[in-house]
């Protein structure tokens, strides 16, 4: 049996899984965020902590033989979040979280300061990776950045809490712009420029590798056996490829979580930085992957419903299979937006409402402005084929939003079995590559497939006609969000 602890934003999700990789049990706790000031997301990384021994306490109550069988924990979870340790291992402060967009000078003041961290990281620095935010820190709460002695990300704060030690994996690092991507060490140079050394990182590790042993005390009390390893496990995305088997040159996915995500493995690290495109090490060795960042994506359905008093499931019942009478146009940039356009300004947007408008009107326009974010993301992407794209996540439990996203990219959309589990998934499965060194590219079954969706031709039709009126909405608002919002 083997593990695999998800530290998402809205969710810690655990999923037990067998030698033949069958998902035998799941657990998952809620967790909640902290927004005290207008682009600030924090949450208590105790909170973490709590979340994962409660659902860990559930498997146990319902699998405790099949949890003395775990071999191995696999590890994943939201990136680019500041966990700040003192020497005691105590937290310093609530950790600032990927969709934080406070530090847009700090990441301005690192570019300028060295003009070489493109290169060196193969990004732009972007507000939500974790080097600004610990730039933001030493100039706001300088107080709080002297005490620090190791600087965490979230799902390695789970590590230190499970094995005691400080390690993280190639792909989750890639997102604190301290990484040199192409040769997959901490960057001196990068470290610097936040007034930090090498010796406050934690150790890097290959996704696939060991990185310590399950603590006796926190064994006994999940109802594990001696010796169970941790594996160094990957970033959300990075392990949500490896559920799906997009690990080979050109395998893709489209994660519609709270963030969108659309993620194109590759074995060169082929940056291209003036689109806002990622390009971070894969979780799996001389791997890497191209990727496209949305900030808002299932998070825009659950705050549309809140503020209308609506049940989203029955909303989109009453939604699916209907065009607009009239145009009608959603920018999804609630907490702003990261790829294409890396602005922390800009902000969220109908347009072309009326007094005929429905609750179903801003539905449909909300499902179709983050397919239309999806097709700057896969235009910024040109150059990099894709083969089969599957898609993960949540939002994954809605086929109608799937044919929306097909046709407005006009690409074939794949949906296979256990897809909503992605991350946790796929963290189990990097603890099994732990325990026994397998190879990753043949060793996993090939995708169970549900359902495959291809473009409809008129919808097609409809999306290119109206694509270019999306995109002249951030255009032509720019000045403006950066005016009221900067």
């Amino acid at each position: 049996m083997y593990l695999g602890i998800d530290l998402g934003t809205s969710s810690v999700k655990i999923v037990m899984m067998d030698d033949a990789f069958n998902v035998v049990a799941q657990s998952s706790r809620t967790l909640s965020i902290s927004r005290l000031k207008p682009s600030w997301s924090e949450q208590n990384p105790e909170e973490w902590w709590i979340a994962t021994c409660d659902a860990m306490h559930d498997l146990k109550k319902m699998h405790a033989t099949r949890l003395c069988a775990v071999k191995a924990i696999g590890l994943s979870g939201q990136m680019h979040g500041a966990v700040l340790l003192d020497k005691k291992n105590e937290v310093l402060r609530p950790a600032i979280l990927w969709n934080d967009g406070r530090s847009a000078e700090q990441c301005n003041q690192i570019e300028t300061l060295f003009p070489e961290s493109i290169d060196i990281t193969c990004n732009r620095i972007m507000p939500g990776f974790t080097a600004p935010k610990l730039l933001w820190v030493k100039q706001y709460e300088p107080e709080i950045f002297s005490k620090i002695s190791k600087v965490l990300l979230p799902k390695d704060y789970l590590r230190l809490k499970i094995s005691a030690d400080y390690a993280t994996d190639m792909s989750d690092a890639s997102g604190t712009a301290w990484l040199d991507v192409k040769k997959r060490f901490w960057s001196d140079e990068m470290l610097e420029s936040c007034d930090l050394l090498k010796n406050q990182m934690p150790e890097l590790y290959e996704g696939t590798k060991v990185t310590g042993k399950v603590l006796p005390e926190i064994a006994k009390q999940w109802g594990l056996s001696e010796n169970v390893i941790v594996a160094a496990g990957g970033g959300d995305n990075a392990a949500a490829a490896i559920s799906m088997n997009v690990i080979p040159q050109g395998s893709a996915f489209l994660s519609l979580g709270t963030s969108g995500v659309y993620f194109i493995s590759t074995n060169e690290c082929t940056p291209n930085p003036k689109n806002g495109v990622h390009m971070f090490a894969h979780c799996v060795p001389n791997m890497w992957h191209a990727m496209n960042c949305h900030l808002s994506a299932t998070n825009c359905l659950t705050w549309l419903a809140d503020i209308t008093h609506s049940n989203l499931e029955h909303l989109m019942e009453k939604t699916e299979n209907q065009l607009s009478k009239e145009p009608l146009f959603f920018l999804p940039y609630l907490s702003g937006e990261r790829s294409p356009h890396n602005d922390p300004s800009a902000r969220g947007i109908f347009f072309g409402l009326s007094h005929e408008t429905t609750r179903e009107d801003m539905l449909q326009a909300v499902l179709e402005g983050v397919g239309y974010n999806f097709k700057e993301g896969q235009d910024a992407l040109d150059g990099i084929n894709t083969n089969d794209i599957y898609v993960v996540g949540g939002g994954a439990r809605s086929l109608y939003w799937g044919r929306v996203i097909s046709a407005i990219l006009n690409k074939k959309l794949t949906y296979c079995e256990d897809a909503e589990l992605g991350a946790a998934l796929g963290a189990a499965r990097l603890a099994y590559l732990a325990d026994t060194n397998a190879d990753p590219f043949s060793i996993f079954p090939c995708n169970k497939i549900k359902k495959v969706i291809e473009p409809d031709t008129g919808r097609v039709e409809y999306y290119a006609k109206y694509y270019s009126f999306y995109k002249a909405l951030y255009v032509n608002n720019k000045e403006l969000f950066h005016k009221l919002y900067s």
